[in-house]
């Protein structure tokens, strides 16, 4: 089983449960492990390699210890399974790293406050006739206390709280899953501002036209999903962490009639969105410490 993925390698755990490195390469054939010795098997791309994946692999090993692929087999079921664990670990996974740094940085300044709520108190017992003075500033210091508590609360209770930043959609030609040049423009794009947010994922889905038979639409569907989050990955360097599965849904929700000509051409798309969580974008309320006046 894959228990973890990077774009050219993953550990895969044995029966034993030892873990080893598998690398990837250019002549990897990923494909489906059949039951029907007739049935042609179906081939994949390395993007369907998840985490929780179940596998066989052949290959060769080299100096580093590690198992260099040639054949990877899988069946239809244990694909189906995969998705649905990475479609719901890997956004929480994300959304739950920067909002570790939040909450440290919020847990920081609570403690700052603190600081100064015991500083105040010190001043309270020393200064002569100004105990009202300073229970009023202690009582302002612990409403900040209070304020940042009330932040970390509504970051951990937003985690999957997303919302559209911006979305492309880029087009093939006819039985093609080949990005052309305006289409690796558009995608440069959307990469760039990609990495200018904070807490985002980015969700890549395939369609097709209706032409040709079902299932070689919803193959190719996934196919052109597969060449955009490749595209993103190597030439951007766009964790996989921060893209949802791909997913191909072949000649559903077409945006066009596909009886035209023009209708088709515009079904035959790959969508792509950048999502961004609410709660971990939004600026923390801010937070006024300065002293009442004591008066004399």
């Amino acid at each position: 089983m894959i228990v973890s993925r990077d774009a050219d390698n993953f550990i895969l755990r044995d029966m034993t449960g030892g873990d080893v490195q598998v690398n990837l390469t250019n002549l990897t054939k990923v494909e489906e492990k059949k039951s029907n010795p007739f049935r042609r098997s179906k081939n994949y791309g390395t993007t369907q390699l998840l985490r929780g994946l179940t596998i066989e692999v052949e290959g060769r090993g080299d100096a580093n210890g590690s198992l260099v692929a040639e054949k990877v087999k899988m069946t239809d079921d244990a694909l189906v399974v995969a998705r649905t664990v990475e479609s719901r670990v890997t956004p929480v996974e994300g959304r739950v790293g920067d909002a570790e740094g939040r909450i440290t940085q919020a847990e920081a300044n609570a403690q700052r406050l603190s600081g100064q709520l015991e500083e105040l108190t010190a001043i309270s017992n020393a200064a002569r006739g100004g105990a009202k003075a300073a229970q009023d500033t202690a009582d302002f210091a612990i409403a900040g206390v209070s304020a940042t508590n009330k932040r970390i609360d509504q970051i951990v209770s937003t985690l999957d709280d997303y919302e559209p930043k911006r979305g492309i959609t880029v087009n093939f030609k006819v039985g093609s899953f080949k990005l052309s040049p305006d289409a690796m423009a558009t995608l440069d794009e959307i990469a760039t501002q990609a990495k200018t947010e904070r807490a985002y994922v980015i969700e890549v889905t395939g369609f097709a036209s209706a032409d040709g038979k079902l299932d070689l639409n919803r193959r190719l569907s996934q196919q052109r999903a597969d060449a955009v989050v490749r595209y993103l990955a190597e030439n951007h360097m766009i964790p996989l962490r921060r893209i949802v599965t791909p997913f191909g849904y072949g000649v559903a929700q077409p945006i066009a009639d596909n009886t035209t000509r023009e209708g088709r051409e515009q079904n035959r798309r790959v969508e792509v969105k950048i999502l961004v969580n609410k709660g971990l974008t939004s600026p923390p309320p801010p937070v006024n410490m300065t002293r009442p006046n004591s008066g004399e």
